[in-house]
């Protein structure tokens, strides 16, 4: 029995004692979100034959997410139940267009795969069966987790969402203590759950040679020092694959009329079990010589700073990152995401050995009689890159360590305030990727996306 059935059978058990007690009903929630989402990826200056990729993608679907989320049944223990019902429609794509030539992988770059192009529709059904004693909440089923070892991706036409337990405690004042267990995920491009994995051990192009786990282990606490300075300490095992541990420092300051965040990262990542010997658990990196798999080892150093002030947001940060391999997350190779602060639209900046600086800037036109409408730019630079590999099918000679690669991202976003279009959210987002990583493709990115969140209850 999965975790979504047993949440379901548990919930109702309890729930058709108490269905009508007050709490259950009075304090449910339902919204249905509406995403229209147009992807397209013209990929460059790069040998087709060795990249096995087609030189320009292009997607556009419709996207439902519909959530309930129950109140809690009166009592000492309160007991209740969630929902999260996902739908993808394709309104365009095709076998030129849609990013999985083989059909090996489970989708391509928005839909789900059927031979060679993109599924009419996809969806899927999540429940959650949760209780609550004080402060303290114990959810079972399916989640979407976001801290610093666990990420739920969500940036394409629906979200990502993964199947096990949390518990969550407030009880302590400034103090949020998180525990879990994960056991499979679903991705943003799928209906199937999938076993946990990381790269160089998720089969790439080829699922089928994945090596995978179903225990995800993960507890942290975060805690206010002060009503302005936060620490938080993560741990994160993937059994058979890494063991990870996470410190962070969030401080705001005023200074003179803005104010200025500053945000200091650090991940501590080794094998475990069957990665620190089995060939096929090895991840990606560089380990001398021609070799680019091995063992998880990996420390990752960060900081990033945000001054804001009128309206302006300027920020800069840094990111090093050292050891054999390059840093580890859960990545089962259909879209991942990661608490990095060089997590961007395109790329991660997380390979073995690269040194990581960016500059961005941010304006909120609020300030100037245009409420709703924001705008931003961020540009990254990572080099000192470690790694290996061909240059074009025709080459034999391993070339590559001491690359670099670069990224500028765009966006420019705008909610209606008011009026009978209140809260339609319209965003285009532009990313431009270069590089000199052998075997990797430029690549230009353009994303628009028209949101709207309709209440139901």
């Amino acid at each position: 029995m999965n975790k979504s059935t047993l949440a379901l059978a548990v919930a109702v058990g309890v729930l058709a004692q108490q269905a009508g007690a007050a709490g259950f009903i009075e304090d449910s929630k339902a919204t249905l979100g509406l995403r229209n989402f147009y992807i397209n990826n013209d990929n460059r200056d790069s040998d087709t034959k060795a990249a096995k990729a087609q030189n320009y993608q292009s997607e556009w679907g419709q996207g439902f997410d519909l959530r309930f989320t129950s109140g809690f049944t009166q009592g000492t223990v309160g007991f209740g139940v969630d929902a999260i019902g996902l739908l993808g429609v394709k309104l365009d794509s095709s076998e030129a267009k849609h990013g999985n030539p083989t059909g090996a992988l489970s989708g391509g770059n928005v839909f789900p795969t059927q031979g060679n192009e993109a599924v009419d529709d996809f969806s899927s059904l999540g429940l959650t069966a949760k209780a609550k004693v004080a402060q303290t909440e114990l959810r079972l089923g399916t989640l979407t987790p976001k801290n610093p070892v666990v990420v739920t991706n969500d940036s394409r036409l629906v979200t990502q969402t993964f199947q096990g337990g949390q518990i969550q405690s407030n009880d302590i004042k400034d103090l949020t203590l998180t525990a879990g267990q994960l056991e499979h995920a679903k991705g943003r491009n799928s209906t199937d759950e999938k076993g946990l994995s990381i790269a160089g051990a998720n089969g790439g192009s080829d699922y089928s040679k994945a090596k995978l786990s179903n225990k995800f282990y993960y507890a942290g606490a975060d805690y206010k020092l002060t009503k302005d300075l936060t620490a938080s300490y993560y741990y994160g095992n993937l059994e058979d694959f890494y063991k990870q541990h996470f410190l962070g420092l969030v401080h705001n300051w005023s200074i003179g009329p803005g104010v200025l965040k500053s945000d200091f990262r650090y991940f501590n990542s080794k094998d475990d079990g069957a990665n620190g010997h089995d060939a096929g658990f090895f991840t990606s990196g560089y380990y001398g010589g021609t070799t680019t798999k091995g063992r998880v080892d990996n420390n990752l150093y960060s900081g990033l700073f945000l001054y804001s002030v009128a309206g302006h947001t300027f920020g800069g940060g840094y990111q090093l990152s050292s050891g054999d391999s390059d840093f580890p997350w859960l990545n089962q190779g259909d879209g991942s995401s990661n608490y990095t602060i060089t997590d961007m639209q395109i790329q991660k900046f997380a390979h073995a050995g690269e040194r990581t600086w960016q500059a961005r800037y941010a304006y909120d036109f609020a300030k100037v009689g245009l409420p709703g409408l924001t705008a931003g730019i961020i540009y990254l630079r990572g080099d000192s890159i470690d790694t290996v590999g061909k240059v074009g099918a025709a080459q034999t000679s391993t070339l590559g360590t001491g690359t670099s690669e670069w990224e500028r991202d765009i966006a420019l976003a705008y909610v209606v305030p008011e009026g009978p279009l209140k809260n339609v959210g319209v965003t285009w987002k532009n990313a431009m990727w270069r590089n000199d990583i052998p075997g990797q493709r430029d690549q230009d990115e353009n994303r628009l996306i028209v949101s709207y969140s309709i209440p139901l209850l």
